[in-house]
């Protein structure tokens, strides 16, 4: 009885997406090992996972790919996991008193479903007001894409870049949005392809009304020429 009660709150907190922490869950001794060695390890698991699919790893199309599985996972989808990739984002004193809004808006956003190991892809829009100092634009892009290369839960990740920014800025008045498409929901269970899920977090300045109104206008609107 035990076991199914466990498949099914499984099976539940897969559909519902549901984080259990702020923190990406790791072990202990997550970093124990280095990358040479891990991709070794997922080499021969992914294989095995292959030939119980029924899979012939003998042929030419199929004899490389759980190298390039193993290799792909440590060193780009998943190198989010590891603190040495963590963007050094380092501010600058805002020597000329600029007091507006800054909004990076559509940064891409490539990660993957903790449940069940599918992609997340989609794009977030970060804003923060200058306190005292500011940072380069494109460090807020490096700090979405670290935070989105492990395996995540849209809501956790929100909050992860949410907090990185406010601690890296000195500033309350950040604001993080995250629009994406779940392949877990479009290619498993419901099939819908057509959803997209929104995540918001406002700190600050950003929690009144009218600066978040300003905010989501520049948005949602378009003031680049082709």
């Amino acid at each position: 009885m035990k076991n199914q009660i466990d498949e099914k709150l499984i099976d539940e907190m897969g559909d519902e997406h549901v984080a259990t922490a702020l923190e990406t869950p790791l072990r202990e001794d997550a970093f124990n090992l280095d990358d040479d060695t891990k991709v070794e390890i997922i080499e021969d698991l992914f294989g095995q996972i292959m030939i119980t699919l029924g899979l012939d790893l003998n042929d030419d199309s199929l004899s490389g790919t759980p190298k390039r599985v193993a290799k792909m996972y440590v060193n780009e989808i998943f190198n989010g996991l590891k603190p040495e990739n963590k963007p050094i984002a380092r501010s600058f004193e805002n020597k000329y008193k600029y007091k507006g809004m800054v909004v990076e808006k559509n940064i891409n956003v490539t990660s993957t479903c903790e449940h069940h190991f599918v992609p997340i892809i989609g794009n977030a829009h970060v804003a923060y007001i200058p306190n005292g100092h500011v940072i380069g634009l494109s460090k807020m892009n490096r700090i979405v894409d670290y935070f989105a290369r492990r395996p995540q839960v849209q809501e956790r990740m929100n909050k992860q870049i949410l907090n990185e920014l406010k601690e890296v800025l000195g500033t309350e008045d950040v604001a993080v949005i995250i629009e994406a498409k779940h392949f877990c929901v479009h290619s498993r269970g419901i099939k819908d392809n057509s959803s997209s899920t929104v995540t918001s977090e406002f700190s600050g300045k950003f929690q009144d009304d009218h600066t978040r109104k300003e905010l989501l206008a520049y948005i949602s609107t378009s003031m680049m020429k082709e």
